[in-house]
Parts: C-alpha cells; structure tokens; sequence
C-alpha cells in the first residue's frame, strides 16, 4: 500500500512567518511607543526641567562685589583707596589633578609655602566652581608666564580685583585702621543675610573706621549671568545687575596736623590727640609706633606679624584709644573747678604749703613735687600754675570722693567718650562703691588724695584727657569726639552730651590758672606757648610707672627707661577763643612740661596759623537753627 508523502507544509510555514511577523511588528510598535513617550518626557513634560540643567552647565550666576567706599580726610586728601591688582586664583572644580597643577604653577611664579596654606584653608570656605585666591598683586611677567601655559592648567586664571590700599601708610593705621581677608572666625559668625551680603566679596574691616563703618564703605553685591565654554572660561555677559558701591567717608582728620603731631613725638612712644572745640571733631589721632597697614590687606605673612606682635614698642597697640594711663596732674584743672562748685573751695581759698601734707589723725606724711614748698598762701591759679599737690590734698580733704566722681564723670572720665572706633577703652574714676565691690575695702581718706591728683586707682586715655580738655575750653559743652565728618558728602551734625553747669567767673578762674601753667614765672608749662602770637592755656602732669617708697626720691637714673614717669600734657588755644583742644601723652619721658608741652606747641602752630576758612565749622546742610544751636551747644 503506498503513501502519500509531502516535503514542505507551505500552510503551516505561511502561518508561522505570519505570527512571526505579528510578534515582531507588536514588538517594533510597543518599542516605538516607549521610545515615543520618552521622547515626549524629555522634550515635553521635563522640557523646561531639562532645559534649566542644560544651561546652569552653559549659563553662571556670578556675584559681582562692590567697590568699598573711599575714605579722605577734611581737605580732600586720599586716607583709603581701592587699586587694580590681579590675582592668580584656582577653580577646583575644573582641576582634575590640584598637586600636579600647584607644582606647574610654582615653576612659573613665586609660590610660598604660606600662599598654599592660605588656599587650602579657604577651599571648603567657597562655593561650588567658585575662584579660590593663590596669590596676590602678579607682576606683568608673571601673568605673561601663566597666560602662556593656560592651555596645560584648566581652571587656572588671573583675575583683576580691586584692593584696598593706604597711601599714607602708617600715619593713619590707628584711625583708619585695615581691612582683611576673612577669617573661619568671622565667617562663623555671619548671619544668612552677612553671607548673601558679602558674596564675592574676600575682605572685611579689621580695626578703625574700616571696621566701625564696615556696613556703610562695603556697598550692596551685585551679580550677572554669563555664558561659559567648556573650560568655564566667560564667553559673554548675558545680563548684570550693577552692584552699589560703598558710602564715602570724609574725616575731620587732617593730614597736615596729623603730619605734625607724629613728627613732633619722634622716635618716643606716645600719643597725640587734637579736638575741635566747638564740635567735637577729632582732627590728629596719633599713637606711636604705629604700623603699614596695607600689610594687612590681603594677608599678612607670618615673619612681618611676628615681628610687630613679639615687638617691646607694641606698635599694633592704639595708645590714644586703648592706653589707660594714670593721667596725674592733669586733672588739676577739671578738680579746681569741681572744687569750687561744690563750694568746697573759693576764688579766695588760700593754702599754706610748707611741702608736705597729713591728714588730722594720721601719721602719714604726703610730699610735695616740690619739697620746700610753694608757699604760704597758695591759692587756685598759683596752685594750677605751680602743680601745688597741697593745694589740691587740702581741697581733697574736705571733698567727698562721690561727689568728685560725678563731676569727673561729666567730663567723661571712667566711662567711654562714644567715639565713632571700636574697641574703645573706660578708663576708671573710682568711687566709693566702685572699691567695695572691686577691692573689698572701705574707702579711705588717703585714696581721695590721690584720685584728686590721677594717681591711686584713676586711669584715663589720652582720648579721654582731650575730651576733657574740650569741654573745659568750651565752658561745659560735653561734645561727643567723631572721627567722621560726612557719609557721601552728607555732613554729621556734632552731637552735644550734656552741659556742665558752673558759674561764668568759676570758668575765668581756671582760665587764669591754666593760662599761667604757660606764661606765669614759675609754670611748668612754659614751653607751650614760646613763640606764638596766641596765648595757650594748658596743665602739664607726671604719671608714675613704679611705686616709690614713701620718704625716699625718685631718681630716674636709677630705674630703666620703661620704668620712668610718662609725661602728660593737655592744652586748649586761644584763650580768648579755644578752637583746639590737645592732649599729649610720651610713656616713660618725664617731666610733663618740659617734654610733652613742646609737642602740643607744634600742634597749635600749625593749626592756628591756617587761614580762618580752612578751621572754621560750617553747620550742616541738613540742620535748621533750632537744630545748629543745639549742636553748638
């Protein structure tokens, strides 16, 4: 029986290629579909997510710092500038190998082991693709060797910054003060708003008026958007919004004046402070020695800070603002008047000085300066003129130390001036109070012997004793001391404390007796006053440094030159009218007169022989009369 036999089913075969062909076609349409709804995603429903991420890697907001307000004195002269200086800064983003690149750079310029350190602590300070600085101020062949060999360091640039520079170097360093890199120390204590403000921005004021006016000279951060290569190098700006530069400072400092005082001290530590009268205006501030402060700018290096912090003169130290000194008999004149109006004294009290002094009950003997005495009958100008300590023991002996206290507080002794600088000292006039709490004891007869001549417990800076002085010359009118005249031409109307009420002849009287400390046979401050054709009225003083035994001498050639009195001279002139009122403070020169008056002498020359535009006050634009008599006191 035979079979039908057949090689190929075409049936089944067409069939198969069919399902095939459908499980093919299903699978190109579902991929289709997902590619398709991908597509859609990305362009569709993500199109403006992505788009965004696309141009954050094309397009940069860049902050845009400020330019710092610039700082001049009362004639127009340039205290604080901003100058070009471009910067060698380093992206570590853009960096693949920071080593290798630190090592190239250093075979093209000058890199010093603290320049690295200095990079390395502020790189987890910065932002994400933002330039961190290597080093300062390139020379024109430096930044030729790196503009050449850029293709071999990616994310290496040169960037041209302005930076802070003082063009009178160290004449102003405690007044103007510096400013500085910022610190881990500061940036800790930045609020979110201090971050946002100082985006862009390196430096901060440090000390001075860059410090205390720190929030008017920096200005508001501005920033732009710009487009960069793949390198990160900015190809154009796309848009910018401007930044607003800092306020400008003009001071009642004088360059001139200030010129003076500093030559006048020498070589010799000291300070010398120059008040307008009739505003309160500060117009020399010295402290010597002082220091360059652009050292500080943008970074100091560690063997020049050594050499001033580990230096015996402190010049980093502000004597004029910081300095407590027992300010000794310079407070004479400011106690006599305290004296006659509690009425513990009179224009006719007269004492008898045989040298010496001793309180009813007490073995102890107080000497005079001047051992053989001033006389019989010593009275207030003759006890000014002549320094008489027994004039003012006796005085002190029927005067309760309370009521000397508040009325040297009036002059603003113990307590801050209010100046417009930071880190101001007190200074300290004790009180009864003040001793329990401080010491633990009572107050003793004897302690209020020696406050009344600014020795025992009394300290005072030299810009206390100006201020003082100021408020002596202008009968009682306690103004404020301001550094800053005008914030963008704007004048800052002088600020009037209280009044010190005395009658007018109490004022006269110690007028003639501070007049004849400069002009009267046996003053002790003579020296003020030789050769002009104005008359000074002044009181010199002597601060002990170390305690001398009671009944044995001071002998300066027996104690070495840190050891030996400072001497203390304060000053208002002219009598008839005072427009200036000074103090001078030289540590450790002695005999108050003979070297501190010749200082404040230099001071008066040079101030009063100006022209009468150049000195006089012009009241603010913005005040009315009723406001200007107030500020004039």
């Amino acid at each position: 029986m035979s079979e039908n036999l057949r090689f190929k089913d075409h049936h089944t075969e067409q069939r198969l290629f069919r399902n095939r062909m459908l499980v093919a076609i299903l699978g190109v349409v579902v991929l289709m579909g997902v590619l398709v709804a991908r597509f859609y995603n990305l362009q569709v429903v993500n199109y403006e997510n992505y788009r965004t991420q696309s141009d954050q890697n094309r397009i940069q907001v860049r902050p845009v710092p400020p330019t710092r307000g610039l700082i001049y004195d009362r004639n127009g002269e340039l205290l604080a500038d901003n100058r070009p200086s471009y910067t060698l800064s380093i992206v570590r983003e853009r960096v693949k190998n920071l080593d290798e690149t630190l090592e190239l750079l250093g075979q093209l310029v000058e890199i010093e082991d603290s320049d690295i350190d200095k990079f390395n602590r502020r790189l987890p300070r910065r932002r994400p693709f933002e330039p961190v600085p290597l080093r300062y101020r390139l020379s024109e062949e430096e930044i030729a060797r790196i503009s050449v060999n850029e293709y071999r360091m990616p994310g290496v640039s040169v960037e041209a910054e302005l930076v802070r520079y003082y063009p009178k170097g160290d004449l102003f360093a405690h007044s103007v003060g510096y400013v500085g890199r910022i610190n881990d120390r500061e940036l800790q204590q930045f609020t979110e708003e201090d971050v946002r403000r100082y985006r862009g921005t390196l430096s901060i004021g440090k000390v001075g008026l860059e410090r205390s006016y720190e929030n008017l000279l920096l200005g508001e951060v501005g920033d732009e958007n710009v487009e960069t290569n793949a390198r990160g190098r900015v190809l154009k700006v796309l848009e910018r919004h401007d930044p607003k530069p800092g306020a400008e400072l003009t001071l009642h400092l004088d360059t001139r004046l200030q010129q003076v005082a500093t030559d006048a001290l020498g070589d010799r530590r000291g300070s010398v402070v120059a008040i307008d009268v009739k505003t309160g205006g500060v117009l020399a501030f010295v402290s010597k020695p002082a220091f360059d402060p652009n050292l500080f700018v943008t970074g100091i290096s560690f063997s020049d800070y050594r050499a001033l912090s580990d230096s015996l003169d402190v010049p980093l130290f502000n004597r004029a603002l910081q300095g407590q000194y027992p300010p000794g008999s310079t407070l004479k004149p400011m106690m006599g008047l305290g004296g006659l109006a509690a009425g513990v004294i009179s224009a006719e009290t007269k004492v008898a000085d045989p040298g010496f002094f001793k309180l009813p009950n007490d073995k102890r003997i107080y000497r005079d300066w001047k051992r053989w005495g001033h006389g019989k009958h010593v009275d207030l100008i003759q006890g000014l003129a002549q320094s008489c300590d027994v004039y003012f023991w006796d005085m002190a002996s029927r005067w309760n130390i309370d009521g000397m206290h508040d009325f040297a507080t009036r002059f603003g002794l113990g307590e801050k001036t209010g100046i417009d600088l930071p880190v101001e000292r007190p200074g300290l006039f004790p009180s009864r109070d003040w001793k329990r709490g401080a010491r633990g004891t009572p107050w003793f007869p004897g302690d209020s012997l020696n406050a009344v001549l600014g020795q025992g417990f009394v300290l005072a800076t030299p810009l206390q004793l100006a201020v003082m002085t100021a408020t002596i010359a202008n009968r009682g009118s306690h103004f404020r001391p301001q550094v800053v005249m005008a914030v963008d031409g704007v004048e800052q109307p002088p600020e009037v404390l209280h009044h010190v009420e005395a009658k007018p002849e109490y004022w006269d009287l110690v007028f003639k007796g501070m007049e004849a400390v400069v002009y009267s046979a046996h003053g002790t401050g003579k020296r003020a006053g030789a050769g002009l054709d104005f008359k000074v009225a002044g009181k010199s003083g002597t601060a002990q440094v170390v305690g001398i035994a009671q009944g044995e001498r001071y002998d300066s050639d027996a104690l070495k030159e840190r050891h030996r009195d400072h001497a203390l001279f304060v000053a208002f002139a002219p009598v008839d009218d005072p427009q200036i009122a000074v103090s001078v403070l030289v540590e450790n020169g002695e005999g108050g007169g003979l070297v501190a008056a010749p200082v404040a002498r230099e001071v008066f020359a040079e101030w009063i022989s100006r022209p009468l535009e150049e000195t006089a006050w012009h009241p603010p634009l913005n005040l009315n009369p009723s406001q200007e008599a107030v500020a004039r006191g």
